[in-house]
């Protein structure tokens, strides 16, 4: 098959050559954006005069006929591109509408080059892509609010070093997870209003001398504006790096919260179970049960890690205009994208069947001295500053550990041997339902606190 650009070429491309440099594999999943940018094209240049209605009607007539081949052939599991030795999708596209209509498919390329086609069917394609990642995270998000409404007053020890520290509500844990994702989701609209911007009309790097209405075609394709700069258009990949940016800090949240499930799911914790079909077994101890798709989004973290830092080092030192390392742009996005959407889509999929054992973690609240923080506090309420009360209430953990008694089951009696400002108010205080309640500070873990936090999100779902 003939290249768009043989004609200065004596000699054909050695095999070895145009499978290394061919990205069809890559990049035939934009072939819709390809499409949607040609007829947005052919439309202008037909409008512009710059060809005529004839030929702008055969042209967007072959490119509809073409968007119905390609959808009937994967509707029947066909990969319509699956024998074809194009370079890539743009290459396809134009053979297959010059196979249709004849050689006026030529003309569909004036005023434009593939630097700035492939980065528009990139903007196109990845815009779409984020506002359905943002999907998947807000149903994410609706099953953490709705499940923290169930658990306001089920205990939990929360953690420093990974140690006990103070009780906590599942609620309040659960929704910390919810302040991350709400994060990300800030971090994913920065990145569509950065790359809803089009460099079509950009040409090769330098514009192009047709009279062509840039501005016409920003608004069909819903863009925002229209790039500045032909030679940054052509070149920049910036949104890509963002988006990757933004993946990377998902992974590393999904990550955090899939490194708890595995720990939370092990005989030691048994603070959840997971459901069988979201689990699997041993092929030689048959007691196990593996939190496989936990331990997978952690590893899968790395290849979004790596997929940041590759793209980074790809446009390290890269010069001015369009250079062919651009092309590895789509390994890096694409392989990134796939990653985070099945792991928000599996993360949500495996907690919408996980069984939480509250009573286990109430267990482990109980004589856990988590609640050694209050008796400072306490003292600290009656004009002890708190570095003294620190010192005391030490010394009643040292004294509680020695004589194997929990500190809400000293007795007042007890406590007043080592201040006599306890009084019968600390015994009610210390009781693990009461700490939890005590925090009733802004974010804090208090039942009423974690309710505005709730309402709070409830909004931004909105």
């Amino acid at each position: 098959m003939s290249k768009l650009w043989g004609g200065r070429f004596s000699e054909s491309t050695e095999q070895i050559v145009d499978d290394f440099s061919s990205s069809l594999h890559l990049d035939k999943r934009m072939w819709r954006e390809d499409i949607q940018g040609s007829l947005a094209h052919a439309t202008m240049l037909m409008r512009q005069g710059i060809i005529s209605k004839e030929e702008g009607t055969a042209i967007l007539q072959g490119l509809q006929d073409l968007t119905q081949e390609f959808e009937i052939s994967f509707q029947k599991g066909v990969d319509p591109f699956l024998n074809s030795k194009a370079e890539d999708i743009h290459s396809e596209v134009e053979q297959r509408l010059h196979a249709q209509i004849g050689s006026v498919a030529g003309k569909l390329h004036t005023a434009r080059s593939r630097n700035d086609q492939v980065t528009t069917d990139l903007r196109l394609y990845l815009r779409h892509q984020i506002v359905e990642l943002d999907q998947d995270l807000i149903a994410l998000q609706k099953w953490i609010v709705q499940t923290s409404e169930k658990h306001l007053e089920s205990i939990l020890p929360g953690l420093t070093h990974m140690q006990h520290g103070q009780p906590v509500s599942l609620a309040h844990h659960l929704m910390a997870y919810f302040w991350m994702f709400q994060r990300d989701r800030t971090r994913l609209a920065h990145t569509l209003k950065g790359l809803n911007v089009l460099p079509l009309g950009s040409a090769a790097l330098a514009g192009t001398a047709f009279p062509i209405d840039r501005a016409w075609v920003c608004k069909e394709l819903k863009f925002d504006s229209v790039s500045e700069n032909s030679l940054d258009a052509v070149s920049d990949r910036d949104f890509v790096i963002e988006f990757l940016s933004t993946a990377s800090t998902i992974m590393i949240h999904l990550s955090r919260w899939a490194e708890e499930i595995v720990l939370w799911s092990m005989p030691e914790f048994q603070f959840l179970e997971l459901a069988d079909s979201v689990t699997t077994g041993s092929s030689i101890m048959p007691q196990k049960k593996n939190p496989d798709v936990s331990e997978l989004i952690r590893a899968r973290t790395g290849r979004v890690n790596g997929a940041l830092i590759g793209m980074l080092t790809v446009m390290k030192a890269l010069p001015l205009s369009y250079q062919r390392d651009l092309q590895e742009d789509k390994q890096h996005l694409f392989e990134s994208l796939d990653s985070v959407r099945i792991c928000v889509k599996l993360m949500f999929c495996q907690m919408q069947k996980v069984h939480f054992k509250i009573d286990k973690m109430a267990q482990s609240v109980s004589g856990d001295a988590s609640n050694a923080t209050d008796l400072a506090d306490f003292l600290a309420l009656k004009g002890i500053p708190f570095r003294d009360a620190h010192e005391v209430v030490g010394r009643i953990v040292r004294f509680s550990i020695d004589q194997q008694i929990a500190l809400e089951d000293l007795t007042l009696e007890q406590l007043k041997s080592f201040s006599s400002l306890f009084d019968q108010s600390t015994i009610e205080a210390l009781k693990p339902l009461n700490v939890l309640k005590a925090r009733t500070s802004e974010g804090g873990t208090a039942p009423s606190s974690v309710r505005v936090q709730i309402e709070k999100a409830k909004k931004y779902l909105e």
